[in-house]
């Protein structure tokens, strides 16, 4: 067999895996792609380790020790990250990635209110003197 078939297949899988987590906005499904790509590593590697173990008479197989480390990499990711995930899912309801992304950030509108800083942006660290004025003690 040519090396071009497996790296072919390979490259597909990437980039397969590239658009999952590029477009994808469930969790699960982003892991899931992670997962593809690191099975598109190991085929490359394993498909290498062939090809260069019969051209050079090596008999070590490299490739194939790293594809077993890449394999206990990735199902350790894929265990942490999807405890990750289920207690989010638990904490927020959600595993929508753009919603969880939406709820991290503080926005705080920008108001006539707000003191501007020696650089002219908004200072959003505290409340401002009028604010403080108007909170009971």
């Amino acid at each position: 067999m040519h090396l071009v078939y497996p790296a072919v297949l390979s490259a597909l899988l990437f980039c397969t895996g590239v658009y999952g987590v590029l477009a994808r906005r469930n969790a699960i499904l982003v892991l899931m792609s992670v997962e593809l790509m690191l099975n598109a590593v190991n085929l490359n590697l394993v498909a290498f380790d062939v090809w260069l173990s019969r051209t050079a008479e090596e008999k070590l197989h490299s490739g194939q020790a790293l594809t077993l480390f890449t394999i206990a990499i990735a199902a350790a990711e894929i265990g942490i990250g999807l405890a990750i995930v289920l207690a989010v899912h638990r904490n927020r309801g959600t595993s929508d990635i753009d919603r969880l992304r939406d709820t991290a950030e503080n926005h705080q509108p920008d108001g006539p209110d707000r003191p501007e800083g020696p650089d002219g942006d908004r200072d959003d660290t505290g409340p401002t003197a009028a604010e403080k004025a108007e909170a009971p003690a």
